[in-house]
């Protein structure tokens, strides 16, 4: 999280992180449904989550399962590199196969989440994708088996 981020975060009151929270266990809750959980009204609500979602400390998305929209193939992937790691991941983050891009330390200097067809268009990534741009020294590839968790509603702690 950027410094600014955590900054926005710090500065969020104890409504609007209620206001997140409720929207994290269902993002389809009715600002109504808020207002009365959080001691707003609905109109307060409205200009709150606006207000968020402007700022970008928030967004609210729909989370599907890829399994169940034929997409058969997840994996994580590190990437070693020899370039600029963040021209790298701006170019990793264009690749419509990738979900999640994040600049490590340690073994890896990115990792990379992808969601594809097959195994065929994994391999078809890899090697004519994400191998071959420039900066990118090596790859290895976690194939996912079973996604034991995965959850958005870690609150604003």
């Amino acid at each position: 999280m950027s410094r600014v981020a955590r900054t926005k975060l710090s500065q969020l009151d104890d409504v609007s992180k209620l206001i997140i929270e409720q929207l994290q266990l269902d993002g389809r809750r009715s600002y109504s449904e808020i207002g009365k959980a959080v001691g707003l009204s609905e109109a307060a609500v409205r200009q709150r989550v606006q207000k968020l979602t402007d700022s970008g400390v928030m967004q609210v998305v729909a989370v599907t399962d890829p399994m169940q929209l034929g997409f058969y193939r997840q994996a994580m992937i590190g990437v070693r590199c020899g370039g600029d790691t963040r021209e790298i991941s701006e170019k990793l983050a264009e690749m419509p196969e990738v979900d999640y891009v994040v600049m490590t330390a340690g073994s890896f200097d990115i990792l990379v989440e992808v969601v594809c067809e097959n195994d065929d268009d994994l391999i078809a990534l890899l090697n004519s994708k994400i191998r071959t741009l420039p900066g990118v020294t090596s790859t290895e590839t976690f194939v996912y088996l079973k996604v034991a968790k995965q959850v958005y509603n870690w609150g604003t702690r």
